[in-house]
């Protein structure tokens, strides 16, 4: 950590539990035989890429997933599928969060869409009375509402550029290994994490 002033978090699989065959299992469920092969951690086809970089409304992707499911499938069954991958926020994390933030400059980053920013808010408001992930941090970035998403380097740039950050003072954690490379290619410091490691481990001194 020396010469670290800043500090950009990935979300899900980092802060927030995540478990991606809940999500298939349950468009399994509803009808959708194939569904790894539309999507998954390290691959997706446009329409997720579309959904993540908002190009693709709500409305649009549920209509677009009606089209490989049985007819009459109601878009809230939908809605429940694809969150079902998201799970919970252990408390240590987000006290780790508040303890940070009163040394380092704290950013969010991650790869996402309105379907699931509503989702992982509501999670958190239910389980801890906070109604927004944004209190932790100086600055959040989500992919749908900037239009760019890891592993491209304009979206690691942009929140280099905005918020007036050198490279080598910043470090950058993720669970995925190519955004982790992304960033390193920009001089960003980075940090891999694999599980069964958490965050908690990178800075339990």
């Amino acid at each position: 950590m020396q010469g670290i002033q800043h500090i950009i978090f990935d979300l899900g699989g980092v802060l927030l539990n995540i478990d991606y065959q809940l999500t298939s299992k349950a468009f399994t469920a509803l009808g959708i035989t194939d569904f790894d092969q539309h999507f998954s951690q390290l691959h997706a086809n446009s329409l997720f890429e579309d959904l993540e970089t908002g190009k693709v409304n709500e409305e649009e992707f549920l209509e677009k997933i009606k089209e490989h499911l049985p007819a009459g499938t109601k878009s809230e069954d939908i809605i429940t599928a694809w969150n079902a991958m998201l799970l919970d926020y252990p408390v240590a994390r987000l006290q780790l969060l508040q303890q940070l933030r009163q040394h380092y400059n704290l950013f969010l980053l991650s790869n996402t869409n309105a379907i699931h920013l509503a989702a992982f808010n509501a999670i958190l408001e239910k389980s801890r009375g906070i109604s927004s992930l944004a209190t932790f941090f100086d600055r959040t970035y989500y992919s749908h509402l900037v239009g760019l998403r890891k592993p491209g380097k304009e979206i690691f740039q942009l929140i280099l550029d905005e918020n007036d950050l050198r490279p080598e003072h910043t470090l950058f954690i993720d669970d995925t290994l190519p955004n982790v490379e992304a960033a390193k290619e920009l001089g960003i410091q980075a940090i891999h994490l694999q599980a069964p490691k958490t965050i908690l481990d990178i800075f339990r001194r």
